[in-house]
């Protein structure tokens, strides 16, 4: 007897090849059977005819650490067909920290102070387990974090000594399931850190197989002196390097897109390497002072002292107050913006290559969230797979399935494959499409008919079902394997 019978589906497996129609059986939160299983007893049957199966969706670019904790009904996720979140990128995690005060820029995205309350990984990860998220958790273990723990200022290079305590708390932490280390260099807090520091923690990484993640020193016309430095610390630690949210940022940036994709490409050839991505051409962050520009449109998502000021432009509120824009951001911080800082032609060709997973980079702490919180993956499906023809559907859901689990170490997940884990997404392919807008982001995308996470049927008919049936995800072996193993078509 079977859980549930999902019948008459055409599946997408997440490795890339074609469609196949299949009946595919659940039982005991795994995939049991796929094949002509109309006749087969089952508890629960789903009649997939005309839809699309595929796996659930995995997010390698969020910043939900605390959040599958405190919400851990997670439907901006769920709702969009994730079934896994990687927690900890670009440098900010909710473990281990230690706190003196209130969280530094940019870790108050992932709450307040009273929201950090994991000294060490693995104490993380057992609250993790006790909350029961509604989709599985894998974590990367933030360098600002571990600045944070051991430095009386982030403004400097850390001492040997800061460096050594670091590498022992990031040892324990990879000993725990860690899936590597981020970093976010272009941030304040961490933009003093020399490479030779992040090289010294990032040698931790070898003995354990696992990946450096990174979002770069600049993203602006710096790009590839960035995009170098990453390499040069991946190759110096004999590690895979995933640089986070790739781009060309600000205006003078506009149309470098093939010359930052042919520097992955050529350290692709001595080194493990990929990207993630989001589909939009507009970035959110904290407000950042050397970010303020008129070529472009800047939001204002959030700000402590003038919280009336969210949702209105800061050309506008620099406008109301006579001041030029950069007072108005001195004014408004802290604060969260949207900067629509990039060429849709480059976010296109980003996307299209085959070495780009997709993440959402949402931000579920800001009260305006840019709307890849809610849309991310089934604006990829819907808008730039279906309508704009920039890679056929198969390889679209490659590149947030099978590819990302490879990458990440997420053992018999990504596929849809017989006795894998029973994460599965059940979309209309005609009708998939993001809903979120600027203005208003909070909105569930269409077409995602059903979401399985471990066998459980957590989302149907537009709603949660009530059930957590996520888990936490340690790391899996040796992660340069599955780059070995996982390019994408």
């Amino acid at each position: 007897m079977y859980d549930t019978l999902i019948g008459g589906a055409r599946v997408l497996d997440g490795s890339g090849g074609a469609a196949f129609q299949a009946d595919v059986a659940i039982r005991d939160g795994r995939i049991a059977a796929l094949g002509e299983l109309a006749g087969q007893p089952a508890r629960e049957r789903v009649d997939a005819r005309g839809r699309v199966l595929a796996p659930g969706f995995i997010d390698v670019h969020t910043h939900d650490d605390t959040n599958v904790i405190r919400t851990p009904q997670m439907l901006p996720k769920l709702s969009q067909g994730v079934t896994t979140v990687v927690v900890g990128n670009c440098g900010i995690s909710a473990a281990p920290v230690r706190l003196r005060g209130e969280p530094p820029d940019p870790m108050n995205l992932l709450g307040g102070r009273a929201d950090f309350a994991y000294p060490s990984f693995a104490a993380y990860t057992q609250a993790v387990d006790a909350a029961r998220p509604a989709v599985n958790v894998a974590a990367l273990v933030g360098h600002t974090a571990l600045r944070n723990n051991h430095m009386d200022r982030l403004d400097r290079p850390a001492t040997p000594a800061e460096i050594a305590a670091m590498r022992s708390q990031l040892r324990e932490a990879l000993a725990h399931g860690a899936v590597g280390l981020s970093t976010g260099l272009a941030y304040a807090s961490a933009f003093q850190a020399d490479t030779a520091e992040v090289k010294a923690l990032a040698e931790e990484l070898d003995a354990w197989g696992a990946l450096y993640t990174t979002h770069l020193r600049s993203e602006f016309a710096e790009i590839l002196e960035a995009m170098q430095e990453a390499f040069d610390i991946g190759a110096h630690a004999r590690v895979p390097v995933i640089v986070s949210h790739l781009k060309c940022a600000g205006a003078g940036n506009w149309g470098r897109s093939g010359q930052v994709l042919a520097r992955l490409d050529t350290a692709g050839r001595y080194l493990p390497v990929g990207c993630d991505c989001y589909p939009y051409s507009a970035s959110s962050s904290t407000l950042d002072l050397k970010q303020v520009t008129d070529e472009h449109d800047i939001d204002i998502t959030w700000s402590e002292p003038h919280p009336d000021m969210a949702g209105r432009k800061l050309a506008a509120i620099a406008a109301l107050w006579g001041v030029s824009l950069l007072e108005a951001a001195r004014r408004l911080q802290p604060a969260g913006a949207v900067y629509h800082g990039m060429h849709e032609d480059d976010v296109r060709n980003i996307l299209a290559h085959r070495l780009t997973m997709i993440g959402s980079d949402g931000l579920p702490n800001d009260p305006l969230p840019h709307p890849r919180l809610w849309g991310a993956f089934p604006r990829v499906l819907g808008h730039y797979s279906r309508d704009l023809g920039l890679f056929p559907l198969e390889q679209a859901v490659h590149k947030m399935t099978g590819l990302s689990a490879a990458r990440f170490g997420l053992a018999r997940r990504g596929l849809v494959r017989q006795d894998y884990h029973a994460d599965l997404v059940l979309f209309d392919p005609a009708a998939v499409a993001d809903r979120a807008t600027f203005t208003d982001p909070a909105r569930p995308a269409a077409g995602i008919d059903a979401v399985w996470v471990n066998g459980a049927l957590s989302y149907a008919h537009g709603r949660a079902s009530g059930a957590r049936a996520g888990r936490w995800l340690p790391r899996a072996g040796d992660l340069r394997a599955g780059f070995a193993a996982a390019t994408a078509p």
